[in-house]
């Protein structure tokens, strides 16, 4: 049910009031859709208003713009002006300070939503825990002279290397061979023709065959003519 009259007029003045500027009546019934008012009510409150001199109206063509009496209203003077644009001033800067404070309480809830949950916490400190036992283990193991490594595994690794070892010497040898029946009484220079076909040395990539060799354990190298 719509307002009564009186009532939807003191909904009206006190709109008006409160606004203090000029306002048509599609401003005033927009504003007070939230009081059920239609356009046609507010329209004949604001006139009735204005009849009775409450409020005051300028028509600009065929409309109306509607306006608080200011003679209800005290008007402050320059000594007052001037304490209410200082008090404004303070309470400007006061609303700066306080967007920043919310500026850095927001930054700081962002900040600890990204970091770990306090269970993911508990979960990763135990995962890290588990494996410095782990380690911790190991070296002791280390520390006794425990062997970590099987020694048939040892000595399959051992017989792999030394046999790799063995084939790099082997084919050095061929090549060596080969090279040096091509290169022989040959008419052009050797290094030109070496590098026409791009062959390198072990030494030319930086790699010793010795230096490989030195690495297989003693008592199973074999003899250069192996």
């Amino acid at each position: 049910m719509a307002p009564k009259t009186d009532n939807t007029e003191a909904i009206v003045l006190n709109f008006v009031n409160e606004q203090n500027r000029p306002l048509n009546t599609q401003n005033a019934a927009d504003a007070l859709q939230k009081f059920n008012l239609k356009k046609t009510a507010v329209q004949k409150a604001l006139d009735s208003l204005a009849d009775a001199g409450k409020i005051t109206f300028k028509e600009y063509g065929k409309q109306k713009l509607y306006i608080a009496r200011q003679d209800q209203f005290e008007i402050p003077n320059t000594e007052e002006l001037a304490l209410m644009k200082e008090e404004n001033a303070k309470l400007q800067e006061q609303v700066q300070e306080k967007r920043k404070a919310i500026s850095e309480v927001e930054s700081e809830v962002k900040s600890l939503q990204s970091n770990l949950t306090l269970e993911e916490i508990q979960e990763k400190d135990a995962k890290l825990r588990k494996e410095v036992r782990e380690m911790e283990e190991k070296l002791v193991k280390l520390r006794e002279g425990v062997t970590l490594v099987r020694p048939e595994d040892k000595k399959a690794v051992e017989d792999m290397y030394s046999d790799k070892i063995n084939q790099w010497r082997k084919r050095k040898r061929m090549f060596r061979d080969v090279w040096d029946t091509v290169t022989e009484n040959f008419p052009r220079d050797i290094k030109e023709f070496k590098e026409e076909l791009g062959v390198e040395y072990d030494e030319d990539v930086g790699l010793s065959l010795q230096a490989y060799s030195d690495l297989i354990p003693h008592g199973k190298k074999r003899g250069r003519g192996q």
